[in-house]
């Protein structure tokens, strides 16, 4: 019997073209002037200060700027660079430059599992901030309320199995009654390693029956 519910977001509730064509390139046009605008404000100046630790030496605005740049380019998964973007793009939903994708079939069946008293939680290597903008500032509107829990990178790596026992253990979940939704084999993988049931969604190209985890074309597909 599933318990719970966690989802990834991109290319699972929401396109990959969003976060890819949309909300990179806005963060990656404002992240200069972003840190020069507001990297002595506490908040900012601590994820600097992560930047710095992860390089291993002390950058100037200029070289932070350039730095984030670059793992926005190369699509790293770091904590301080989430955090960060999480920031810009609060102004960028705020403003109405764009609002959050979620697929239709995404929030017809995370509405119907919550009327069954499923517990819902996001998984994902964005930022809990952006995650929260994402869901508040979508185009269904704030679909906030869906979720009793958020989780990024803070609670460990996709691929690490030990991230799914944590979600279990913060949640007070059985990980044999969760169920995990997720476009990426590795990250179903550790999730299945941590006992949790798993659902792999191809929006694009063919299913394959033989797949390591039971494949779905959409959340219409998922049997709960």
């Amino acid at each position: 019997m599933i318990e719970a519910v966690v989802t990834d977001i991109e290319g699972t509730t929401s396109s990959l073209s969003f976060v890819k064509d949309v909300l990179f390139p806005y963060a990656r046009a404002r992240m200069y002037a972003f840190v020069h605008t507001h990297g002595k404000d506490p908040a900012v100046r601590a994820h600097l200060d992560e930047v710095c630790a992860e390089i291993g030496r002390s950058l100037n605005e200029e070289e932070l700027a350039a730095q984030l740049v670059q793992w926005i380019d190369e699509d790293k998964k770091i904590t301080p660079l989430k955090a960060l973007q999480g920031m810009i793009w609060e102004e960028g939903y705020r403003q109405g430059d764009f609002t959050g994708h979620v697929y239709d079939d995404a929030v017809r069946n995370l509405r119907r599992w919550k009327e069954r008293g499923i517990h819902l939680y996001v998984f994902s290597s964005g930022s809990v901030q952006a995650q929260r903008l994402l869901f508040g500032y979508s185009d269904h509107g704030d679909l906030m309320s869906l979720f009793s829990g958020y989780f990024d990178t803070a609670v460990g790596a996709k691929r690490d199995p030990a991230a799914y026992q944590k979600i279990a253990k913060v949640i007070a979940v059985t990980p044999a009654h969760i169920l995990f939704l997720s476009d990426i084999k590795e990250e179903l993988d550790a999730a299945r390693t941590a006992g949790m049931q798993t659902a792999w969604l191809v929006r694009e190209g063919a299913l394959a029956p033989q797949a390591d985890h039971p494949q779905a074309r959409d959340f219409d597909a998922i049997a709960v």
